[in-house]
């Protein structure tokens, strides 16, 4: 007589437990995507040097709803960077310029970008770009962001958008999370 059949209790099917496994991770993968951390394919090379094409970068999803200047961020462009955007172009890698409250201009003598008058330094810029080919000179508003991507030359971002509503000023609630690091390919990866 075995102590199962002792005590009255019957173990569970070994496929039921199997079941009960895979839901449970099935589960877990889930919450840790909406609240730990995403992978992000990057499809073009609006970020290069920094970030190129294919690259995937791991998303930390706690830092969602926040920005700050410096951070290479994913975000939501539905509305702005792509109005009526699929789900592959909904979500846009930029890095972040300027927040609420800041003056940003473009340019100072010499070419830079100043943010409150003092000119950013800009060593992920290609070899040889301008910060920027577009002028502009506006403050932003409280709870929204402006941001670029790295290659001025071939990037989509908030100078785009200077004359459309938001004036190019996307909310911060948009950031998806911050890029924290590149995962695949393999000899690329490393913290951003």
């Amino acid at each position: 007589m075995s102590c199962d059949s002792v005590s009255g209790r019957r173990r569970p099917h070994p496929v039921v437990v199997a079941a009960v496994c895979v839901v449970l991770l099935l589960v877990g993968v889930l919450l840790a995507r909406h609240y730990v951390a995403q992978p992000f394919r990057v499809p073009s090379v609006s970020m290069a040097p920094t970030i190129q094409p294919g690259d995937v970068l791991l998303v930390d999803r706690a830092s969602r709803g926040s920005a700050e200047r410096g951070e290479i961020v994913v975000l939501d462009g539905r509305g702005y960077f792509a109005p009526s955007a699929t789900d592959g172009d909904r979500f846009w890698v930029k890095r972040v310029i300027a927040t609420g409250g800041d003056r940003v201009q473009c340019c100072a003598p010499g070419g830079a970008i100043t943010v409150d008058g003092v000119p950013l330094e800009e060593p992920y810029l290609p070899r040889g770009a301008a910060p920027s080919e577009i002028e502009f000179d506006l403050r932003v508003p409280e709870g929204r962001m402006f941001v670029l991507g790295d290659n001025r030359s071939d990037s989509t971002d908030s100078r785009h958008l200077l004359g459309a509503p938001g004036g190019g000023m996307i909310p911060v609630d948009r950031v998806v999370g911050e890029a924290d690091r590149i995962v695949w390919p393999l000899t690329r990866r490393g913290a951003l």
